[in-house]
């Protein structure tokens, strides 16, 4: 035996047992290993109706924050307020069901996005709306305004989408140029996590530290062998500090204090649950017709490019942790395009806000480890029925803001991660990619720093003419730190001689060489065919 080791060694060279020692890199994985469910696979049905509860739950934030600083701004009271949220709901429901059956087919939750929100306050704050002297009245002739301008935009995307476009702007994307987009689509929202925790410190800490010690410590601490507190601890941690903020509440902690941090941090404070009707299904113009203005418009479609980009990103996200294997370009588009009719339902519905892929509901995808599709579909049973039974929704719209900003901490920071996980198909060694990496990931913070903060000491942004939709055109784009890494990350990494062998290599392109095409992999058919043998009649390329 020893004879025969030796002779193998000589064989070798006699370098093989030192090679044996050396530590391998890890290897690169199209699909995500350790996913508990993947995008096909559902859980049981008791399990994913919890989860998909908790998908509901993390989408409720964004979809309570933006009407909430918006609707008083317009004129709009408390049951305005109410209307819009269930509003914006329902048709977050509707459309994150469109996109799981016939879009990206992904888990995507289609939500609220705060991309729209410059464009839609200089429209609030057009002079034409200044001389209405009924508040209602105003808020209803801006709301219209506002839908105007989403359905003129919403024909960007869709004609993006659709004409497959977006397929051939998407096809010379590489491993490489989406690490900064995606990265940034979680990263860059930094300033929705700690700063919206500590406008209660004592509701948001508590809750952040809660939420990170039941999903990481707790499965080591009680081995349950069940994924309990893992998968369920959105709902755990939420509900502990829920009634522990009440208590705070009841208990008289906030009397007396200022009227800002009564807002943040009592339970009762929304005035929603009061004013929210019992039953009301919402429907298409139920404002009166929208009104168009053309300048307007331009800005809504310059937002809605953003989103587009932003969504991109957020899409790469979720295949990701659905442990799916990465989406061909012409996927892509089609998810796209639908996005753009959700754009359209925002519109014809009136929400105040287009929509845009949830970046929070992918970072669930990642702490429940649950990347099921069903799950998804059955969140969005959960919008549109707490949409039209208001008074229950409004219940759980209460929650405090500073809880949700919490959450946001550890969501974003997954997605994050998971557009940096990228990194795993580039060669780090190669200056080429540490010059594209570092550049647009800088750039894509130090920019939009720049603009945000402007526009925080100014009130205005740095271009600053007299045509306001000009200068929104100029500022949204800019104060997106996606939108300034990605283009950054896409034009290096294009324009950088893409073209000999190794540079191909270096950039990760060979890795996606076989999802170049929706007929080049066998997966793709599995994870993004369209449902009732639709793809019959509109194959994908």
């Amino acid at each position: 035996m020893h004879q025969h080791e030796r002779k193998k060694e000589i064989m070798a060279g006699g370098g093989a047992p030192a090679k044996a020692d050396e530590p391998q890199p890890h290897p690169p994985k199209e699909q995500l290993p350790n996913v508990s469910y993947c995008i096909t696979s559902p859980p049981p049905w008791p399990e994913a109706i919890l989860l998909g509860f908790q998908h509901y739950l993390v989408m409720l934030g964004t979809t309570v924050i933006i009407p909430t600083s918006l609707v008083p701004q317009m004129g709009g009271g408390n049951e305005e307020k109410a209307k819009v949220i269930q509003t914006l709901l329902f048709v977050a429901g509707l459309n994150t069901l469109l996109q799981t059956l016939f879009g990206s087919r992904l888990p995507a939750v289609i939500g609220g996005s705060y991309t729209f929100v410059p464009t839609t306050i200089s429209i609030i704050l057009a002079g034409r709306f200044s001389d209405t002297t009924d508040p209602i009245e105003r808020f209803k002739r801006i709301m219209r305004a506002i839908q105007g301008s989403l359905i003129v935009a919403s024909t960007l995307q869709i004609v993006l989408g659709f004409s497959g476009l977006w397929r051939n702007v998407t096809r010379f994307l590489s491993p490489l140029s989406i690490v900064p987009l995606v990265s940034l689509v979680g990263f860059g929202l930094y300033e929705f996590g700690f700063p919206g925790v500590a406008k209660c410190v004592e509701i948001g800490l508590p809750q952040l530290i809660l939420i990170v010690f039941i999903s990481q410590y707790m499965p080591h601490v009680i081995k349950s062998g069940r994924h309990l507190f893992d998968r369920f601890a959105v709902v755990f941690s939420v509900v502990v500090v829920w009634i522990y903020a009440h208590l705070l509440t009841v208990g008289g902690a906030y009397n007396g204090k200022a009227p800002k941090t009564q807002v943040s941090c009592r339970t009762d404070r929304a005035g929603l649950i009061d004013a929210a009707p019992w039953i009301r299904v919402p429907y298409p113009f139920q404002w009166g017709a929208p009104s168009f203005d053309a300048g307007e418009a331009f800005a809504m479609m310059m937002a809605s490019f953003v989103a587009l980009v932003e969504s991109t990103g957020a899409f790469f996200a979720v295949s990701r942790y659905a442990s799916a294997t990465p989406m061909p370009p012409s996927i892509l588009s089609r998810g796209i395009g639908w996005l753009g009719v959700a754009i359209l339902n925002s519109g014809l519905f009136g929400t105040v806000n287009g929509s845009s892929v949830s970046v929070e509901n992918a970072g669930l995808l990642a702490l429940t480890r649950v990347g099921s599709r069903r799950v998804v579909q059955i969140s969005a049973g959960f919008m549109i029925f707490f949409s039209i039974l208001g008074k229950f929704g409004a219940v759980f719209a209460s929650i405090p803001a500073p809880i949700i900003a919490a959450l946001y901490c550890i969501f974003f920071a997954y997605v994050g991660a998971g557009g940096l996980s990228f990194l795993q198909f580039c060669n780090l060694n190669s200056f080429r990619t540490k010059l594209i990496l570092g550049f647009s990931v800088f750039m894509g913070l130090s920019v939009p720093q720049y603009f945000n903060e402007y526009t925080a000491t100014n009130g205005y942004g740095p271009v600053h003419t007299s045509s306001r939709w000009f200068n929104d055109i100029v500022n949204v784009p800019f104060s997106s730190e996606p939108f300034v890494a990605g283009c950054l990350a896409y034009f290096l990494d294009n324009t950088l001689h893409p073209k000999d062998s190794a540079t191909r290599k270096d950039r990760g392109k060979h890795w996606w060489d076989k999802f170049r095409s929706f007929k080049f992999d066998s997966r793709s058919e599995e994870f993004y065919s369209l449902p009732f043998n639709l793809n019959k009649y509109f194959p994908s390329v």
